[in-house]
């Protein structure tokens, strides 16, 4: 097995990566449809242009040369941040990994002193919510929508 590692800087493919891995997983997993992978790549087009090494971070994981996970904080209005496109390939959940990544995130979140931060989900990622709530992030509302292909609940969670 390789080795895994962890860096915090973005490099050219990574982007492309993270939404290879997002419509891959989400289309096994769940049956997302091409529309999921699309709304991610422009999701990440937004945050490339908003990018700002001082107050965002990125959480690439490989497995030697091969993207295996990511994560990011992305700055918002208002001292805020929102945790984005958390991912892990299905044989790396479980191993302590995403808490691993969960305490990295929290850890630069209080670093930079953000006000609170805030994430989206969905329903049917129970492992994720639970790793969320154990972080003190809580459900603050749900609307129904079949945005991706799939009837599903789109889930607003935030850190009080």
């Amino acid at each position: 097995m390789s080795t895994l590692s962890i860096r915090n800087t973005l490099l050219p493919g990574d982007l492309g990566q993270v939404a290879y891995l997002h419509g891959k997983i989400y289309a096994a997993e769940h049956g997302f449809g091409q529309g999921f992978e699309a709304y991610v790549m422009e999701s990440l087009l937004e945050f490339y242009r908003q990018y700002d090494p001082e107050k965002d971070r990125v959480w690439v994981v490989e497995s030697g040369a091969k993207m295996i996970g990511f994560l990011l904080l992305m700055h918002r209005p208002e001292n805020q941040a929102q945790l984005r496109y958390f991912i892990l390939e299905k044989e790396h959940r479980g191993t302590g990994l995403g808490r691993r990544l969960m305490n990295e995130w929290m850890a630069y979140f209080r670093q930079r002193s953000y006000a609170g931060a805030y994430l989206y989900t969905t329903s049917g990622l129970d492992p994720a919510v639970h790793l969320y709530e154990s972080y003190g992030f809580r459900k603050v509302s749900e609307k129904h929508s079949e945005e991706f292909g799939v009837p599903l609940k789109e889930i607003l969670y935030r850190l009080p």
